[in-house]
């Protein structure tokens, strides 16, 4: 059965899509098979793994409003293991329609719309990897509602902790609520410049907070990273021998040391 990490803090600019599109990358050039999920209505992740949002027919938005089944929308990428299900703008409304078909029909279930549909799918996938958008609207509920597990960014910057209670407080209700074997998969320090005194700092605080759930693996702040998508190509695809590479490889090697561990112990 896939594991579903969904990636989600309410703070945009963390790194958030860069992660999800280089973990699972990542993750499929170490053998694992990948769906990627792009629940951000700006569509970021499905143009950073080259995917051109006017030939999709099915994407993420169709999937939700049962428009389509899981399969429907999966589409290959070109690069090793990995499959996605792309967002279109369309997405930008899936949240007042899904309110409006629950308010039509009282057994609708708004927030268990991602979870259902990916029931026919899960197990042909190792990883599923959820790239949420930047709020904790119903699109974010639905991806905690489906996950296993939440992996949270954190950049490396003076306010890096500011707005976490309110991300674990979602968490929490979502657990109490929707998902109760809901866990957190790990917190994961981005952009670091570890040429700052704050930048370490910042390492140090996040770490002295989250404890063990803190990934060993820091990304750092590189322009490769960044231009990267605007190739519609991950990290490794682009530029395979920068440290950008070498960091998002070991944080995927964390990510599936971790659940073969939790494997064991099951």
């Amino acid at each position: 059965m896939g594991r579903i990490i969904a990636l989600v803090n309410q703070k945009g600019g963390v790194g958030k899509t860069t992660t999800s599109i280089n973990l699972a990358a990542s993750l499929g050039v170490q053998n694992k098979k990948v769906l990627l999920i792009d629940l951000d209505p700006q569509g970021n992740a499905s143009t950073g793994v080259g995917i051109n949002k006017g030939d999709v027919s099915n994407s993420i938005y169709d999937l939700l409003l049962s428009r389509c089944k899981a399969h429907d929308a999966i589409i290959k990428t070109n690069f090793k293991n990995l499959s996605i299900i792309p967002a279109t703008i369309n997405l930008a409304g899936a949240d007042i329609e899904l309110i409006e078909k629950s308010k039509q029909d009282p057994t609708y279930q708004k927030n268990l719309q991602l979870k259902l549909a990916l029931e026919e799918v899960k197990d042909e996938f190792d990883f599923i990897i959820i790239d949420c958008p930047p709020s904790l609207g119903l699109l974010t509920t639905n991806a905690l509602t489906s996950a296993n597990s939440v992996l949270i960014p954190v950049q490396c910057e003076f306010f890096a902790l500011e707005g976490i209670m309110q991300l674990l407080n979602s968490i929490m209700l979502a657990q109490k609520k929707l998902n109760p074997t809901l866990e957190i998969e790990g917190v994961l320090l981005t952009m670091l410049d570890s040429r700052t005194n704050l930048g370490l700092e910042v390492v140090e605080e996040v770490r002295g907070f989250f404890k063990e759930r803190v990934y060993n693996t820091l990304i750092p702040r590189l322009i490769r990273l960044t231009e990267a998508p605007s190739h519609g190509k991950p990290i490794v695809a682009y530029d395979p021998m920068s440290r950008g590479t070498e960091a998002y490889l070991n944080l995927a090697k964390e990510v599936i040391e971790q659940d073969e561990r939790r494997k064991q112990q099951q």
